[in-house]
């Protein structure tokens, strides 16, 4: 049995997980999805980061699991507070001392996703097309009332780390992922953590679309 504590992406709906906190359970673990205030403009990444500490709290079990814009808190957690393993699924993987916002053009996260449209022919960004496309109709109607927006304040706030903790790391990236693509999270990976990408089914909202995959990934991480 082991502790799962789940950060969402931007947002800051802990309902994202809900699918995989809920097969968790029944297998017997334990798992927390962390909400966090993403429409607050006075919270940021420390803020975030001490919600998340706060969920763990003396559990000394702990896989961490982190979903896109969560990687950036996810950093700042291990870099205070021991874990057993972390997961990162579609997950933004920073360096010490970057900002959300200037992650993007650091990796060419537009010029990635925009070329990979162009070859898969799905045109330009939209909601539909980049985040719900493989998403079952009844969990897109369900999201409309949990997600919300993501206040600008984080995008401009310093990921506080120093390095990488020493400590078992998965990276997952959703096969079918159209917002950050395969290839793309296969080179971020590579290049800031030396790490492989393990290619799950699914979307950028895997959890949400294939969540059987999802947790059974996360249970590898035990």
């Amino acid at each position: 049995m082991a502790t799962f504590v789940m950060v969402p992406g931007a947002g800051g709906s802990g309902w994202y997980w809900n699918l995989v906190a809920s097969r968790l359970e029944r297998a017997g673990h334990r798992a927390t999805a962390v909400d966090l205030p993403g429409a607050d403009e006075h919270a940021a990444l420390p803020e975030y980061t001490r919600l998340v500490v706060d969920a763990i709290g003396d559990a000394s079990d702990v896989v961490l699991a982190a979903q896109s814009l969560g990687g950036f808190t996810a950093a700042m957690v291990c870099a205070t507070t021991p874990v057993r393993a972390l997961v990162l699924l579609n997950a933004m993987i920073p360096v010490p001392g970057e900002t959300p916002g200037a992650w993007w053009g650091n990796v060419g996260a537009v010029e990635a996703r925009e070329a990979a449209a162009a070859t898969g022919g799905y045109g330009d960004f939209d909601e539909v097309t980049y985040f719900l496309h493989d998403v079952p109709a009844a969990v897109v109607a369900e999201s409309g009332q949990h997600q919300g927006a993501e206040a600008d304040a984080v995008f401009a706030s310093p990921c506080e780390f120093d390095a990488w903790p020493a400590i078992p790391i998965r990276v997952a990236a959703g096969a079918d992922d159209r917002f950050f693509p395969l290839d793309f999270q296969r080179r971020v990976a590579r290049e800031r953590l030396g790490l492989a990408v393990d290619s799950v089914p699914g979307g950028h909202l895997a959890a949400l679309s294939h969540p059987d995959a999802v947790a059974a990934y996360l249970e590898g991480a035990i």
